[in-house]
């Protein structure tokens, strides 16, 4: 018998045994009562379990939080915490999985099928470490798919278990500050294998740094009639978050920053990853030498200082944004190179989102390829690579091991076809 005093359900057949009941009171009302009792308590103990209550919830939004292998593997502790951790991200990938930019989530479908990859994941990775973690890395992932390429299971299989793991990671990046995960080896739903890297060619990269010039500009004030500058003042409001009647033609000469075009620009010339670019610092910045010059402990994946070339126009760029950016207040605190509107430190998420913008104004056609900040570095070290060899690469690219280089080791399709050309 229940604490309350109530009867649960397995006690029932032992509590009839010990009761005499007169005749006929055995059967009928009198026991579809008893069992209807029993049904309320067995209600009020599942309802106890849902979430809210405090207790830990089964499933979130019909997507299940601790899927019945994991719960047989963790310790009580273990679970709790694994389920706080799940709870979180499950909740994130159906209100910001597919768009964190514009809090766009995922169909419960879909979130579904990722939460459980996801799940699959971490099992695998605490058998590798042989403890029960949190703590999942890039090379975890790397290794995971791997591993799978060499299993017998379907193209989209692998393809995607590769979704599932770059929405985790993209979890990773967006609430706990980590950095986006960029797979060495990728996956289609098509019949082929693999893809190779998406990058920009040398024709794309040019436009690219022309429509940085473009992107977030406006026209000269004094050249708007009165009507125009209304339009324009309006649409800078939004973009600075203050009143219109406060737009002044000085916010005019701020949307025509140089941010934007430094920012493209050294990336372009350094292959910056999402996090060097977060990190980036003024001190970083040696505009008289043209160089970048990056700690070791600020450098990403490697030990050492590196020095990095930036083109005479990168460079003239640079040193016209730092001059502009000690105009800023949200700069006065800080000193990274560059900030979003907010005043925080860009993400992945971010520079997609720029870049993005600025493929549409060189006319960047991106709806059938991959294009992600990441595809910047994958230019440089493919075209630094083709025209200097794989050493110049490795340096430009501030990679440990010549074997992360390797990958840039192949001709481009351009190059291609002008040996196609010349053979005839």
């Amino acid at each position: 018998m229940s604490a309350g005093g109530l009867v649960v359900g397995h006690e029932l057949p032992k509590l009839i045994a010990r009761v005499q009941f007169p005749p006929g009171a055995y059967t009928g009302a009198f026991c579809r009562a008893i069992f209807s009792v029993s049904d309320n308590r067995r209600q009020h103990m599942t309802e106890a379990n849902s979430p809210g209550s405090g207790e830990q919830p089964p499933s979130l939004q019909g997507i299940s939080v601790i899927p019945e292998p994991t719960e047989e593997q963790l310790a009580e502790r273990e679970l709790t915490d694994y389920t706080e951790h799940r709870r979180s991200f499950i909740k994130w990938v159906l209100h910001f999985g597919k768009d964190p930019e514009s809090a766009e989530g995922y169909a419960k479908s879909t979130a579904r099928v990722r939460a459980s990859r996801a799940d699959q994941f971490y099992r695998w990775v605490w058998d590798q470490e042989d403890h029960y973690t949190t703590t999942v890395t890039h090379d975890h992932a790397d290794k995971y798919m791997q591993e799978l390429a060499y299993r017998d299971t379907s193209q989209d299989h692998k393809a995607n278990m590769m979704k599932a793991l770059k929405t985790l990671f993209r979890w990773r990046a967006h609430e706990l500050g980590e950095e986006e995960w960029d797979p060495k080896l990728t996956f289609s739903n098509d019949t082929s294998t693999t893809k190779p890297r998406d990058y920009l060619t040398t024709e794309e990269r040019q436009k690219v740094r022309e429509a940085a010039l473009q992107y977030g500009s406006v026209p000269s004030y004094t050249s708007l009639s009165p009507e125009e500058r209304d339009r324009w003042k309006s649409h800078l409001a939004q973009r600075f978050e203050k009143p219109k009647d406060e737009i002044s033609t000085e916010d005019f000469g701020k949307a025509n920053s140089w941010k934007y075009p430094s920012m493209v620009w050294t990336a372009l010339d350094t292959g910056l990853r999402p996090i060097e670019v977060k990190r980036a610092t003024v001190s970083w910045v040696d505009t008289e030498n043209r160089v970048l010059r990056i700690p070791k402990k600020e450098a990403t994946k490697n030990s050492d200082n590196w020095v990095v070339s930036l083109t005479d126009r990168t460079a003239s760029a640079l040193k016209r944004w730092l001059s502009e950016r000690e105009q800023y207040d949200k700069y006065e605190n800080s000193d990274k190179i560059w900030l979003t509107r907010h005043g925080n430190p860009y993400q992945s998420y971010s520079l997609n989102y720029v870049l993005e913008r600025v493929c549409k104004i060189a006319g960047i056609p991106t709806e059938t390829r991959k294009i992600t900040w990441y595809s910047i570095r994958h230019s440089v070290g493919t075209f630094m690579a083709r025209e200097e060899g794989l050493a110049a690469a490795q340096e430009q690219l501030r990679h440990k091991s010549p074997d992360s280089t390797l990958r840039y080791d192949h001709a481009p399709a351009e190059d291609r076809r002008d040996a196609l050309n010349r053979m005839g």
